[in-house]
């Protein structure tokens, strides 16, 4: 059990730090609000967090 939540730990860690890498700031707050929202069971809050990282992931397209 404590191998899986290492494990798991790890894994955040690293798609934190990539999404930081490749939007910065902004990508992290997304993040943070999508899975805040989710675990809080917020849909406004979750919302805005999907439409910021997809505004993210869109931008260069625009």
């Amino acid at each position: 059990m404590p191998a899986l939540a290492l494990i798991s730990a790890v894994l955040v860690i690293t798609v934190e730090q990539l999404v930081q890498w490749q939007y910065g700031a902004a990508g992290v707050v997304g993040l943070l609000l999508l899975t805040m929202g989710t675990r809080a069971n917020s849909p406004g809050v979750s919302s805005a967090g999907a439409v910021l990282l997809a505004l993210l992931v869109a931008r260069p397209a625009l």
